[in-house]
């Protein structure tokens, strides 16, 4: 393991996280369209930041910096790293911030088109978990010799992990489509708000079910019962920042302007559902690393 590479790749994944939080800050404040150009904003590389442009020029500083990070990134991936998985993932990161970076211009050469506003904003959390899985894969736990456990019995671990990260991805996609949906003087679609509703309650049931089987079957193994009980802990946190976010959007359209208690709970909820995502994602890792399916034993038939 090296050190020097895993400990640039928590960097590049902290500056990635700080990137979703800038993002929602821009929706949320209304300030997807403050400069009508790009990548210069109002002609200029360096404008003055006031009003609006405070967020969106902002957002596309650190952006930038992400971008600049994950190109170092790769290129460590490259020099210090020998499995070549690890390498392809790093490519697909880059390639990834490339085509979030060209999404983010399209939104506003478009004047913020709901499809590519929505898929800038999903590809975002991709980008945030491949950095998460690569911090996984370079960390030191990831590589030492771990004995593995055959689950025996009843439906396998991995795969609840492998419907969870599914559907948390599916709700995300939700979520980014009805955050888009509408500016914050107006009311949000309520056919969303239903389908969001749902998916909700569909990561619970699936990411419940997971996080339970890990503590029935291998509650000693803290390898997978902590991120298991992170993961619902964070869930928690999620469904009640979510209540608290739909309750505070609702008074939006009668505010004078995007007021300070709906633009906090509703980026604290964008980023608790990217850390219940990257802590999934973990979990499944985890799970395939630790655990393998049982050989069914079938015995022949005397002919």
């Amino acid at each position: 393991m090296n050190k020097g590479l895993h400990r640039f790749t928590l960097l590049v994944t902290g500056a990635t996280f700080f990137l979703l939080i800038a993002g929602a800050l821009v929706t949320s404040n209304d300030a997807g369209l403050a400069t009508s150009d790009w990548p210069l904003s109002n002609g200029q590389v360096f404008p003055r930041m006031v009003g609006n442009l405070f967020w969106e020029h902002g957002h596309r500083m650190v952006a930038t910096t992400v971008g600049l990070l994950t190109i170092a990134l790769l290129v460590y991936l490259i020099r210090k790293e020998r499995r070549r998985s690890v390498v392809r993932l790093g490519i697909f990161a880059l390639v990834a911030v490339i085509a979030q970076g060209l999404l983010g211009g399209l939104t506003v050469k478009l004047n913020l088109p709901l499809v590519v506003s929505a898929a800038h904003a999903t590809l975002a959390q991709l980008f945030f978990c491949t950095l998460v899985s690569l911090s996984v894969f370079t960390s030191a736990g990831w590589q030492e010799d771990r004995r593995t456990v055959t689950e025996k019995g009843g439906l396998p671990v991995r795969y609840l992990c492998v419907a969870a990260v599914i559907t948390i991805f599916i709700q995300l996609i939700l979520g980014a489509t009805l955050r888009h949906s509408a500016p914050w003087d107006h009311y949000l679609p309520v056919e969303l708000v239903l389908a969001h509703v749902g998916g909700a309650v569909a990561v619970v049931l699936i990411l419940g079910a997971a996080a339970f089987t890990i503590f029935r079957r291998f509650a000693s193994e803290k390898y997978l019962a902590n991120p298991a009980k992170l993961a619902l802990g964070l869930l928690g946190l999620q469904l009640t920042l979510g209540v608290a976010a739909y309750l505070t959007r609702l008074a939006s359209p009668t505010d004078p302007q995007p007021l300070n208690p709906m633009i906090a709970i509703t980026v604290a909820h964008v980023a608790c559902g990217a850390l219940v995502f990257a802590t999934t994602i973990v979990l499944t890792l985890r799970a395939f690393r630790m655990l393998r399916a049982s050989e069914p034993a079938f015995e022949l038939a005397a002919a």
